[in-house]
């Protein structure tokens, strides 16, 4: 079970359509990204980092990646959580939102 932080809550939209990546790493960590459409019509990005445990690692919001398909923001998504949580990234992040673009 996955403890969702601050960052997860404010941007969980049930209402919209949502595609997920769920993978568990080879040491148990596990991440989980998901892309939207926003109602304004921009790409947004959830990234999710969890212990094996489920305690929150790290979690971030992209707000808008401009001009990109929910595909190409997901494999993005999808490498850049693995990238952090490889390099053990994830354990000295701080959950933050960002904006890009």
């Amino acid at each position: 079970m996955r403890l969702r932080g601050d960052i997860f809550w404010d941007w969980a939209d049930p209402e919209i359509h949502t595609r997920t990546h769920d993978e568990t790493l080879n040491d148990g960590t596990f991440i989980d990204v998901q892309v939207r459409m926003s109602r304004a019509g921009k790409t947004e990005m959830f990234i999710g980092i969890y212990a094996p445990d489920g305690m929150a690692l790290h979690e971030e919001a992209v707000d808008s990646r401009p001009g990109e398909s929910m595909t190409r923001v997901l494999a993005w998504g999808v490498g850049r959580a693995r990238q952090l949580a490889i390099a053990g990234d994830a354990n000295t992040c701080k959950s933050a939102s960002s904006n890009s673009g």
